[in-house]
């Protein structure tokens, strides 16, 4: 498969599948799967608070067993070590419970330690646990280490590609997702590819590759992971019928999986189902109290009036981000969009806040960015207008918008930007192009777009 089209220009997080690959997440925001605060696709979220109830198969929790097992038996079984953080870096994605992160960072260090030359495979685990704990320039570091051993290393350019489109360095990216389909066409790349097209605004071909992940798919998990994208890319165009048959088809195929329940309850809150919607979201914010879900759940609470129900969940996003920060998770730019629409902007603006100097490679730019790319572009832009600072704000919003990728939040957020501004036809028109794209994507803004709308329209005739 070619990546064909790539131009040279412009998000999650990498997740492990069951099979043991690796492919780009989740959004989130909600952080990388939601259309609500903090989200951006199609990367899944990463994990969520300790202490989550486990939606975990029986083959995953036989995987960690055998694999403690086979150590206990041969402590000196470098590669099972690796395996092993491997296995709990998927463990913490499938739980939301990132207490497994420093469990994998031990195994991947006794691997290592173990056999430090040519272990390519402890690299890229150390790579795909940076990633997970939102961590990209770690990730791109020890992916880079791992393709240095072995250039044919299939997993490691597919890191390496989450990495970079976290970084923002999409005109690298692309090669990479293209080397990783090339070494290894699976679930993984195929996926990445996926993402890559719909990055660019190239839905179609992002559509077929996920139903050709779908046929390739060799478990359950895959295959709803897929399915997820898949109705996802649906949504985002306003096709609720779409979106609801790829997230039912997944969850025929895996009926533990979150993100399918989130899927289907924001199918049921755009045709009005309300309770259905939120008895989706209170099983899924159980399973798997990830701040990008629960906000989800506060923001339709909030629309629906049920205000003191809402401010609980937005008390556990806080409080659930507090207990990732304190595994190592990187969430301030998954909390920047939520805290500038339920907080404070100013905190929202710390999250954003240019980063310290690096202490990595010196890589002729003086710092390493955290995160960038469209979905620090939007926060960014977002928080800004919330800040009253709406020229630096037009920019960030435009750079969004900038890669191809057309997303109804996008466009909505440079519409309420260029209609602070004054530019009422600018504003009209980009508000009316993210209700025509996605007429429910947001159950809280989406009545402030259609009123603010009707107000210009008035205003101009």
């Amino acid at each position: 498969m070619t990546l064909t089209g790539v131009v040279c220009a412009v998000v999650l997080t990498a997740v492990v599948l069951t099979a043991g690959a690796l492919t780009a997440i989740d959004g989130t925001a909600g952080a990388q799967a939601g259309e609500g605060t903090g989200s951006a696709p199609p990367n899944p979220r990463a994990a969520g608070a300790p202490g989550t109830a486990r939606a975990v198969t029986g083959a995953q929790d036989a995987s960690v067993a055998r694999l403690q097992d086979r150590l206990g038996r041969v402590p000196g079984d470098w590669p099972a070590w690796a395996e092993l953080g491997l296995a709990y870096v998927e463990l913490a994605r499938r739980t939301g419970d990132p207490t497994s992160y420093p469990r994998a960072e031990s195994a991947f260090a006794r691997s290592l330690a173990l056999r430090p030359e040519g272990n390519d495979t402890a690299l890229t685990g150390r790579a795909a646990l940076a990633a997970a704990r939102h961590d990209f320039p770690g990730a791109l570091r020890a992916a880079d280490a791992a393709i240095a051993v072995n250039p044919f290393n299939a997993t490691a350019h597919g890191v390496r590609f989450d990495a970079l489109v976290e970084l923002g360095r999409y005109p690298e990216a692309w090669p990479a997702a293209q080397t990783a389909v090339d070494l290894r066409p699976d679930v993984a790349s195929l996926a990445r590819v996926a993402y890559a097209y719909e990055l660019r605004g190239q839905p179609e071909p992002a559509a077929e590759t996920l139903r050709r992940v779908i046929a390739d798919a060799t478990s359950p998990a895959d295959a709803a992971f897929a399915y997820f994208h898949l109705g996802e890319l649906s949504r985002n165009r306003g096709d609720l019928d779409g979106a609801a048959d790829a997230y039912r088809r997944g969850l025929v195929q895996d009926p533990s999986s979150v993100q399918l329940l989130v899927g289907r309850a924001r199918v049921a809150a755009a045709r009005g189902e309300i309770e259905t919607a939120l008895a989706d979201y209170r099983v899924a914010t159980t399973r798997s109290p990830q701040p990008w879900i629960v906000a989800e759940h506060g923001e339709l609470l909030e629309a629906v009036g049920r205000m003191d129900e809402a401010r609980r969940q937005y008390d556990l996003v806080r409080s659930t981000a507090a207990l990732l920060r304190a595994q190592g998770v990187e969430v301030d730019v998954e909390l920047a969009l939520f805290e500038a629409d339920h907080g404070e902007p100013a905190t929202a603006w710390t999250a954003l806040a240019p980063p310290a100097p690096s202490t990595g490679p010196d890589t002729g730019l003086g710092t390493t960015p955290r995160r960038a790319g469209v979905f620090v572009d939007d926060a960014r832009g977002w928080v800004l207008h919330r800040l009253g600072r709406d020229d630096e704000a037009l920019a960030s919003a435009d750079s969004a918008l900038g890669l191809g990728l057309r997303r109804a939040l996008f466009l909505y957020h440079r519409g309420v930007v260029w209609a602070a501004l004054g530019r009422t036809d600018a504003a009209i028109s980009d508000l009316r192009t993210a209700l025509e794209t996605d007429p429910h994507f947001s159950p809280l803004h989406v009545p402030r777009a259609r009123a603010l709308l009707t107000s210009l329209e008035g205003g101009t005739r």
